[in-house]
């Protein structure tokens, strides 16, 4: 059986195993199943997914529903982070969500973001070896296919070692 390291790995260069992740990840989070949420595109440090333009994504006048956005905007922001940081050292947990919705999603819906190799050292590594922990702000936009601007998020995600992770027993 394949690792997931290894799975993300192939997927930034094959479209087989890209594939094979997105049909992992919808029955790892069965939550987000319904959605039909995909990962398009998966570098290093950028990803771009969609959400598709079906029944179960709509709201009652049959745009995209704000929660699904909202949702998609999470799902790429943390998979990205995920897929550099790893789960074994750092537990990530969403802390605060803000969206701000521009456009009434009529069509397939695309989410992309974009960092680098610094912004993580800087935002991540450098202030955890000082702090507990650190919440780091992601701003994410979502654009339907015709390139209309639907949403801009801004995803607050807080990085603590597990080691420093406190739990009830």
């Amino acid at each position: 059986m394949l690792q997931a390291d290894k799975i993300l790995a192939k997927a930034r260069h094959s479209g087989f195993y890209l594939w094979l992740l997105n049909s992992a990840l919808s029955r790892m989070i069965p939550f987000n199943k319904p959605h039909g949420f995909r990962i398009i595109e998966l570098k290093e440090h950028r990803i771009k997914t969609s959400m598709p333009y079906k029944r179960r994504n709509f709201n009652h006048i049959r745009g995209l529903h704000a929660c699904g956005l909202a949702t998609l905007s999470e799902f790429t922001t943390g998979f990205l982070l995920l897929s550099i940081l790893g789960m074994k050292q750092y537990r990530i947990i969403l802390q605060r969500l803000e969206m701000n919705y521009h456009y009434q999603g009529k069509m397939a819906a695309m989410a992309e973001f974009v960092i680098s190799k610094e912004w993580v050292e800087e935002k991540i590594m450098h202030p955890l070896q000082s702090q507990e922990a650190v919440v780091v702000p992601c701003e994410i936009k979502i654009y339907d296919v015709k390139g209309n601007h639907l949403t801009t998020g801004l995803v607050h995600w807080q990085f603590k070692d597990w080691a420093k992770v406190k739990t009830k027993t």
